[in-house]
């Protein structure tokens, strides 16, 4: 699937659909956000400004916000970024791809860019386009939080709900080449410091 193909299937869908935790309820849905937002802020700086790229609904940009982020919440997807608002008009919300970041952005960059449930659903190609532009969208020396799962067995997602996984040689080669410098952080994600390429 392209990314076009990804990011259409992710706007139809039925809100339903998009998280497990929904099928449990709407207050479980939320409060797997919350505590999310908490482990970001473990390695975010209080007070950043921070970069939600495939924000959905704001199930973990309404939090970091609550914590005193300064939050720039970027969906595709209008459909999502209204449900965000509805529930909290306050966030800055950007509708964009990766490509449209930068337009957005002009000159300033963010102190750390999150991703989560984003990059999974993506090929390899798609993926690495991606990251590349929410590295462009990091200071230099700031954080990046990505959901880029490693696998012994590591394969592309074959459909929109469909999970991508990397080699670690795979991951290790895309961060030499895009300028990420792996942190450790005891965190379900990876997470990176955005530095120069080859540097």
């Amino acid at each position: 699937m392209t990314a076009a193909d990804v990011i259409q299937a992710w706007d139809q869908a039925d809100p339903a659909a998009i998280h497990p935790l929904r099928r449990v309820s709407e207050e479980a849905y939320w409060e797997s956000g919350r505590a999310q937002a908490d482990m970001l802020a473990s390695v975010i700086p209080g007070n950043a400004k921070v970069m939600d790229f495939g924000c959905g609904d704001g199930r973990v940009a309404i939090p970091m916000a609550e914590w005193g982020y300064e939050v720039t919440a970027v969906d595709a997807s209008q459909r999502m970024l209204d449900r965000l608002t509805e529930r909290t008009p306050d966030v800055t919300t950007v509708q964009a791809d990766a490509d449209g970041i930068a337009a957005h952005l002009g000159r300033r960059r963010m102190d750390a860019v999150y991703s989560l449930a984003v990059l999974i659903h993506h090929s390899y190609s798609d993926c690495l386009h991606i990251i590349s532009r929410l590295r462009a969208a990091t200071k230099l020396g700031g954080i990046l939080i990505l959901d880029w799962p490693v696998s012994d067995q590591p394969a592309e997602a074959d459909s929109w709900i469909g999970v991508t996984t990397w080699s670690a040689q795979q991951q290790a080669d895309a961060c030499a080449a895009i300028g990420l410098e792996p942190v450790d952080s005891g965190l379900p994600w990876g997470v990176y410091r955005a530095v120069k390429v080859g540097g």
